[in-house]
């Protein structure tokens, strides 16, 4: 299921990729889902699991190893995490 919800929002501009980039997002409360890779560091796994219980953010851990999920994602490098961010509304006026 997760899979195919991150390559559906792959086609919009709504993912973070990247461990530091995910990690300042989540600080900034700007995500509403956070997805690790299943051989994640378990350092990175911590920190990313303590922002996101303050925020109250789900964490999802995949089932596939980082670089599958660079496959996934299309990109020619390892991707160890990945934040949904959250969608705003502009105001017309």
């Amino acid at each position: 299921m997760s899979i195919d919800e991150i390559k559906k929002l792959l086609k919009t501009e709504n993912l973070v990729i990247g461990a530091d980039r995910t990690l300042k997002a989540l600080k900034n409360n700007e995500l509403v889902k956070v997805f690790l890779a299943g051989n994640a560091p378990e350092d990175l796994a911590s920190d990313i699991e303590h922002y996101a219980s303050v925020a109250k953010i789900e964490v999802e851990k995949l089932d596939i190893p980082n670089d599958e999920l660079g496959v996934v994602c299309k990109k020619p490098f390892s991707i160890t995490c990945i934040g949904m961010k959250k969608v705003v509304e502009k105001k017309r006026f």
